[in-house]
């Protein structure tokens, strides 16, 4: 089995990649004398995957809404039991997690890394769906659904997707409703699990201290009735979503003490991956530093009117087909937070960004990135993300070191416009 060794000097780090002839693709970054180790196994495929071909089929179908959530769980499940009780008796930790592009199960551990590595491998390929563990789920979930509805911090969030989208279906909720779980069965789960669980479809990223070619073997062990089935090509379908927003101001009520908000600034430069999207959402990042963050003229203004707290933050989101920035945060006067951000953004317009402040926050950038290399958790997730979007963890720098103030003032342009922006405020 050829491994592929490539090394990134300005990081200090080495990447090992391996092709498997179960078609997976398996990566290792490694970290000497680290004592933790960290895996992490995805497939592309999350929460937004609801109309897709299935595998050997030829007609598109559409499944219940939070389908990949609802599946994740069920494969903790096998017929002797749950899987989290092996991990607890190898003495790691495991978890997974579900997002709107793609579902992830992973462990870290500091001793006996190879057994825990196989049980992984083993319990993600092989699905245990029956009618009654299927049945006994659905309300575990709808508990789940039920809880995060209460959750004021979630439906603000939630609430700023369903105003800045009319049909893309990032604008449900990862778990999907009460109603349409009662839909999900387990010929439904096995169709999902057959098309998004081929291994063509998957990624293994493993960091730490450890035997890459010792670890390839165990992989191969546990997958060895698996052959790759050649190229991948799974037809998913998105409902056309137009430009402009759904709907500009949503408020609701829940128990808060102080309103919550969120403004969301919908993305339109969209339809393209790799390293322009990754070249995007840097420098959509340095500008939410450079425009919002604690030490900008915006922030010390809105903190000074006692507009702001420090839960005040922004974020972006970006892929081929969805985008946006949210600023969020506690304000007794959200509606005024907003005007004041709305006049603030036409003014850097008109008067352009600071330079000086530029040069600042993308040499803070660059900082901020090398000391994420101290987290192994950061590696896997990070890479196994940006894998996904045909982009590469490691050239994050490089494109990071090549934006000009130039680009900046572009993408202020196109992306903070008066017409794509809502507001999500939570009231008590």
């Amino acid at each position: 089995m050829k491994i592929e060794v490539s090394t990134h000097d300005k990081l200090n780090e080495k990447l090992n990649f391996a092709k498997l002839d179960s078609g997976l693709n398996v990566f290792h970054i490694p970290k000497k004398d680290y004592v933790e180790k960290y895996a992490m196994f995805s497939t592309n495929y999350g929460s937004n995957d609801n109309k897709f071909i299935p595998v050997e089929e030829t007609e598109a179908i559409e499944v219940p809404e939070g389908i990949a959530h609802f599946l994740e769980h069920k494969l903790f499940e096998e017929p002797t039991g749950n899987i989290f009780a092996k991990f607890s008796e190898l003495g790691s930790y495991v978890n997974a997690f579900t997002n709107f592009n793609q579902t992830s199960y992973l462990f870290t551990c500091t001793d006996k890394f190879y057994e825990n590595l196989e049980v992984l491998v083993k319990f993600v390929q092989n699905p245990y769906f029956t009618d009654e563990n299927v049945e006994k789920e659905k309300g575990i979930i709808e508990q789940e659904i039920r809880m995060y509805d209460d959750s004021p911090n979630w439906k603000v969030f939630s609430n700023c997707l369903k105003g800045m989208y009319h049909y893309h279906p990032v604008r449900i909720d990862i778990a999907g409703t009460v109603e349409s779980i009662k839909k999900i069965n387990k010929e439904f789960l096995y169709k999902c699990y057959n098309t998004f669980y081929r291994l063509e479809n998957m990624v293994l990223v493993m960091v730490g201290d450890f035997d890459f070619e010792k670890a390839l073997e165990v992989v191969n062990n546990a997958l060895k009735s698996s052959k790759s089935k050649g190229d991948l090509n799974i037809k998913r379908f998105y409902p056309k979503e137009p430009k402009h927003i759904n709907e500009s101001i949503l408020e609701e009520r829940l128990q808060v003490s102080s309103p919550l908000f969120n403004i969301g600034f919908k993305d339109i430069d969209l339809g393209y991956d790799g390293d322009m999207l990754l070249k995007k959402e840097i420098e959509t990042n340095i500008l939410l530093d450079l425009l919002f963050g604690k030490s900008s003229e915006l922030y010390q203004k809105l903190y000074e009117d006692g507009l702001i707290n420090n839960t005040f933050g922004s974020q972006y989101i970006g892929h081929k087909d969805y985008g946006h920035s949210i600023i969020g945060g506690e304000s007794v006067e959200p509606k005024k937070v907003l005007e004041t951000i709305i006049k603030y953004l036409e003014k850097i317009k008109i008067n352009g960004l600071n330079e000086t402040d530029f040069i600042r926050i993308k040499k803070k950038s660059l900082g901020y990135h090398i000391m994420d290399f101290d987290s192994i958790e950061f590696i896997a997730n990070s890479f196994t993300s940006y894998y996904f979007k045909n982009a590469s963890l490691f050239e994050y720098m490089n494109i990071l070191e090549n934006i000009s103030l130039e680009d900046l003032q572009k993408r202020l342009e196109k992306h903070f416009r008066e017409d794509n922006f809502v507001i999500s405020i939570v009231n008590p």
